[in-house]
């Protein structure tokens, strides 16, 4: 008796759980190749950015060659956001910390809205990871019951009787396993690909936050001066 076999004249019940489980997995491994490639993406942007940045360029010209804001992605979009806001609070406001604390504030609205980006749909992958061993097992708590069932109908208990009860309860069991152990394995890779690529863009905020520190020290001294 083939798997397929079983599948095909399982109870109705056990079908309906076999056909959920099938679509979560389909659904995870979209998932899972989507933001693969979003976060490789990602990875390759900002190191590219960030050699730029680094290479000495001006950042003037670094903001007007960088694009538009709701292009922009990663560290770009942190630079990009808080750049803005330092010339446009720079004629503005006399206080050099009143200029910090708003490049700050923008750079960290722009660092959830990068946090959000990257994290999106990794919660459908936990989601199936957790609950897809459940759903399986209620798939084989039910073909247990019919066993029993048919048990009770029939006259001499035989081990054909409760096979194909039995072996369709351990083939949910089996799919949702199928569907949970990817999508664990992959929720933590993918989850800790998008922390390392967060911590960079934090790291990043911090260090741009300095130079413009510096910058409106250096401009403060030579007013003074």
């Amino acid at each position: 008796m083939s798997i397929i076999h079983l599948m095909i004249n399982a109870s109705l019940v056990v079908q309906l759980v076999m056909l959920l489980l099938l679509a979560a997995s389909i659904a995870s491994w979209i998932v899972i190749f989507q933001r693969g490639m979003v976060l490789h993406r990602a990875k390759q942007g900002h190191q590219a950015f960030e050699d730029r940045f680094w290479s000495g360029i001006d950042l003037n010209e670094l903001y007007r060659d960088a694009p538009p804001e709701k292009e922009s992605l990663g560290a770009e979009h942190i630079f990009r956001a808080g750049f803005r806001e330092f010339n446009r609070l720079l004629p503005k406001t006399g206080s050099a910390q009143a200029v910090l604390d708003g490049v700050q504030r923008v750079m960290r609205v722009a660092w959830s809205r990068e946090e959000e980006r990257l994290n999106l749909h990794l919660t459908f992958l936990a989601t199936v990871a957790s609950a897809s061993p459940y759903i399986g097992l209620f798939g084989t708590v039910w073909g247990i019951m019919g066993s029993f069932q048919s048990l009770s109908m029939a006259q001499q208990a035989t081990l054909s009787t409760v096979a194909p009860w039995i072996a369709e309860a351990l083939i949910a069991t089996a799919m949702g396993l199928f569907a949970a152990i990817p999508a664990v394995i992959f929720y933590n890779r993918l989850s800790a690909q998008s922390n390392r690529l967060l911590g960079q863009y934090e790291d990043f905020a911090e260090e741009f936050h300095s130079i413009l520190h510096r910058n409106l020290q250096g401009r403060g001294e030579r007013e003074a001066a």
